[in-house]
């Protein structure tokens, strides 16, 4: 009982930290969130009213240029503006200027060899601004490049309507928008160019007001909120938790059960309330665990028993004396099967049909232990069943899919590769139904894939017929066949051993017989898989075709 006390402090303050994380985590949430609002808002804010500047400088700037004749540009220069159509001219566009509040609005002749200077028509300023009105006929410098640029895509490419947007490098100047069309002449030619200038100060200002509104938002959810969650997990939260942790910490010490009304109710929340009942219930369980241990190891060992006669089974019907038929010359065959479990789901098959016919299959059932054994043992059956009746390679298979399909629960299904050589003349039918490639040596060369059209698996689709493919082997022509374990082996890194590593493999020592080859082929692979576990069986078969011998 005197570690009770420590152990309960040490939940306590378990539990503060615990409630004191989800707060932290919701005001950096909640933070973050005003964060991104505000971030967004503002870009948001400022292309709104930035558009909104731009499409009301134009406005202006097309009213403006409806005040200008075009064709009397040159009149107004060559009179220095006098007369009373420049006067009048002038005035209405000051009264424009005043009445839409911009800061500028003016006329410029640009030099048109290379728009480096300009020569200013005419130049009105709001009363507010501390712009000195430019005099007609006031000769400058382009300001930049940018202006310079537009003053040539307006004169010389048709450009109707031009911006320039300064917020830097202003010399004391406010932030502004420059809208630019051109002044054209009665036959359409651009005559000058008018500018309207307006200030943007209320995008500045509107800035502001917009994140100081946000951020003191964010800050007062965030007081709240924490407030809130603070109230909410200290009464719902962490209370009941200590009552469920002092109540499992009890259960470790004495190993009894407790009554009912400790654990219920204590609380609103679901979660707790799931997770004190699973508590009562683990309580229930453990008093039964030893029983159950006892009767698990027994079961354990019974269960070891059974696979080790069932990998016995398993083995005993695969062709495992080598050479399977002594008395023939014309061919020469190998085979190895490697389960990843007791008992595995590939399989090989050889058996000659007749005199003249072999048969070989190898195959791989979806799924690893017993059951893929058990569908192993009964696909194995009536492919060699169906293959010693005859006829076509392709009816065979259709036939033995249909079969596998009925009475089939757990929806296995299997992978094959199913061929008939005869040897008399190394012609040979085989069908693939979603198998792996097999790979072919003729004599005196190197290994090679052989590609060719791949049916589905066996008992997967309903309905499926399937075609075989014919081939030749020539005398000294090997043939090797495999299921995806080898290629799919993985080392203690995840790599795979992968196909290139297989073909290499196999073209290490390609004239090998097949008895030499297939222990080559798997020592190699598990060389490479070295201490990692093995997660799918490994079935190799290797052929050669020797020919007819006389």
């Amino acid at each position: 009982m005197r570690m009770k006390k420590p152990e309960l402090s040490k939940i306590r303050i378990h539990l503060t930290g615990l409630s004191f994380r989800i707060i932290s985590g919701t005001i950096l949430l909640l933070l973050l969130f005003g964060i991104i609002q505000g971030l967004i808002g503002y870009t948001q804010f400022t292309r709104s009213l930035t558009r909104e500047y731009n499409e009301s400088a134009f406005r202006t700037a097309e009213t403006a240029a409806t005040l200008v004749n075009g064709d009397h540009i040159p009149d107004f220069l060559a009179s220095g503006g006098a007369g009373e159509e420049y006067a009048r001219m002038a005035e209405n566009l000051n009264i424009l200027c005043q009445k839409q509040d911009v800061t500028l609005i003016y006329v410029l002749a640009p030099d048109r060899d290379d728009y480096g200077m300009f020569t200013i028509v005419i130049s009105v300023q709001n009363e507010k601004s501390s712009y000195d009105p430019w005099p007609i006929g006031y000769r400058r410098e382009t300001t930049n490049d940018e202006y310079r640029a537009i003053y040539r895509d307006i004169c010389e490419n048709g450009l109707k309507r031009g911006t320039v947007m300064r917020t830097t490098q202003l010399r004391g100047k406010e932030p502004h928008i420059t809208s630019l069309i051109p002044v054209t002449d009665s036959s359409g030619g651009v005559a000058a160019i008018l500018c309207v200038q307006r200030p943007m100060s209320e995008l500045s200002s509107g800035r502001r007001f917009f994140l100081w509104r946000v951020g003191i938002m964010t800050l007062l959810l965030a007081v709240l909120s924490s407030l809130f969650t603070y109230f909410f997990l200290r009464r719902h939260f962490v209370r009941p938790m200590r009552v469920v942790t002092g109540e499992a910490q009890r259960f470790a010490r004495e190993n009894s059960r407790v009554g009912d009304e400790v654990l219920s109710n204590i609380s609103t929340i679901s979660e707790i309330e799931v997770l004190a009942e699973s508590l009562d219930r683990m309580e229930q369980e453990t008093l039964l665990h030893i029983d159950r241990i006892t009767r698990m190891t027994e079961d354990r060992k019974r269960i070891g028993a059974e696979l080790t006669i069932a990998h016995k089974i398993q083995t005993s019907i695969l062709p495992n004396e080598f050479p399977p038929f002594p008395g023939r010359h014309d061919f020469d065959i190998f085979a190895s099967m490697t389960p990843a479990k007791e008992v595995g789901g590939d399989f090989y098959d050889f058996y000659l049909i007749d005199e003249d016919h072999l048969g070989l299959v190898i195959a791989d059932v979806a799924g690893k232990g017993v059951p893929a054994a058990l569908f192993m043992m009964i696909a194995k059956l009536l492919i060699k069943l169906r293959a010693r009746s005859g006829g076509d390679l392709g009816d065979m298979l259709t036939d033995v899919s249909g079969t596998l399909r009925e009475k089939n629960p757990m929806g296995l299904f299997v992978t094959v590769w199913l061929a008939i050589i005869e040897l008399s003349t190394g012609e040979g039918q085989a069908v693939n139904a979603g198998h792996e490639n097999p790979a072919l040596r003729h004599a005196d060369g190197q290994f090679e894939f052989v590609k060719y059209h791949h049916f589905p698996p066996l008992a997967v689709v309903e309905g499926v017929r399937y075609k075989a493919h014919s081939f030749r082997l020539l005398p000294g022509d090997t043939l090797f066949v495999y299921t995806d374990g080898a290629t799919e082996a993985v080392d203690a890194e995840e790599k795979m051993f992968g196909e290139d590593r297989l073909l290499a493999a196999l073209n290490r020592c390609p004239e090998l017989s097949p008895g030499e080859l297939i222990p080559e082929v798997k020592g190699t692979i598990d060389a490479f898989v070295g201490d990692a576990e093995a997660f799918d069986d490994i079935t190799l078969m290797g052929i050669r075709y020797n020919g007819t011998t006389r």
